[in-house]
């Protein structure tokens, strides 16, 4: 069973001996005390750290995703057939959908340790070069966030990813000496919500690159389905596909979800997780039927209502709402569009059809629809120019 260990750039330089005072960046005594304290007690409870993750632990185990899976399962075997370390993988797609899970379940399959961090911890040359340096043979570095690490950093590490070694430049001005160290054959596995942030010398280096697609509501049901099990209060079908549609295609949000469901059904002294349960504490937490929460549903009825459905510019847009414009672009307008309340047109933002009727709005834009729009005769109205 592969063993993991979270590392990131505070973490390196721990575990020196001797009986001098620390230095910099070392922790004191009481400090190491309670790092021990924590890694002892994660190793006594693994199995209940393992079900407040809900994270599965084997390709087997994994729902969804079955052609990325199947293809990762083959590069897996034939790794481990010849005895040679995984080829680096790219993992891209929107938050939640598992890419640090696959990263674990590699390693997990491959039975080589896993080191994790994040692009934003990895701060400097210095940092990569312990983390790289302090691997073994065939181990893991799984980099979350990778698109996130500085351009210094990320030229570091072409020449660990394909000559397995990294310079280390000491001193400075004329008297700076390049040293070479060779590391040891290891895999890189990098994680990315943005995979146009990757520069492309970069991302060329990845050999295995794969995106992870949103989840539709059946194996949605099926994850919490089993999430609901190993939290102590098992979903009927009915309650779990309930929970799974209006989870945005996410198995994070999935989770989540079912972790509030089980709250109230708890509390209300149930043994189970029906779909009555799930529909009344789900509209409790102002998620609706399509996975809408409060802030989209404001965004939509913004639109209708001060900007006659758009097209509108996602500065007015924001300044309307009251938040910031990132938090529209990266958090809630990904799913309006990928589930058809919104379209983006070279004008601004537009609702559709679907928002109009999800909403119980006539739709604005009911005379400029379908394929007679911007022809004139008999199949529309009159031409535009």
């Amino acid at each position: 069973m592969a063993r993991v260990k979270h590392k990131d750039a505070r973490s390196e330089g721990e575990g020196s001996g001797g009986a001098s005072a620390p230095g910099p960046g070392v922790p004191s005594a009481r400090g190491r005390a309670s790092v021990e304290l924590v890694d002892r007690h994660a190793a006594e409870g693994e199995g209940a750290q393992h079900n407040y993750a809900l994270r599965p632990r084997s390709f087997d185990e994994y729902v969804g995703q079955r052609a990325l899976i199947d293809k990762l399962r083959i590069y897996v075997e034939a790794a481990s057939q010849r005895g040679d370390p995984l080829d680096h993988v790219l993992l891209h797609g929107p938050p939640g959908l598992g890419k640090t899970t696959l990263a674990q379940i590699i390693a997990h399959q491959m039975g080589v340790v896993l080191h994790t961090t994040s692009g934003p911890a990895i701060e400097h040359k210095g940092v990569l070069a312990g983390l790289l340096t302090g691997l073994g043979p065939g181990e893991l570095l799984f980099i979350d966030e990778i698109h996130r690490m500085s351009a210094t950093v990320e030229e570091s590490l072409y020449s660990a990813m394909e000559d397995r070694r990294i310079d280390i430049a000491v001193g400075e001005g004329s008297a700076a000496i390049t040293h070479s160290i060779n590391l040891a054959p290891f895999t890189l596995v990098g994680a990315t919500t943005r995979t146009a942030l990757l520069s492309a010398p970069l991302r060329d280096r990845f050999h295995i690159v794969e995106g992870l697609r949103f989840y539709a509501d059946d194996e949605l049901a099926a994850i919490v389905e089993r999430s609901a099990a190993l939290l102590g209060l098992p979903a009927t079908k009915e309650g779990a596909l309930e929970i799974g549609r209006r989870s945005r295609g996410t198995p994070r949000i999935a989770n989540r979800l079912t972790r509030r469901v089980r709250d109230f059904s708890q509390v209300a002294g149930h043994t189970s997780i029906t779909q009555a349960d799930a529909r009344r504490f789900l509209d409790t937490l102002e998620v609706d039927t399509e996975g809408l929460n409060a802030m989209d549903r404001r965004i939509l009825e913004t639109m209708f209502d001060l900007f006659s459905g758009g097209p509108v510019g996602v500065d007015a847009l924001a300044a309307s709402v009251g938040m910031p414009r990132d938090t529209i672009e990266e958090v809630h307008e990904p799913f309006l569009l990928q589930r058809g309340f919104l379209v983006r047109t070279p004008r601004g933002r537009m609702t559709t059809v679907k928002a109009a009727t999800h909403l119980e709005r006539p739709d604005p834009h009911v005379h400029g629809r379908g394929p007679s729009r911007g022809r004139g005769g008999d199949e529309g109205g009159p031409p535009l120019f």
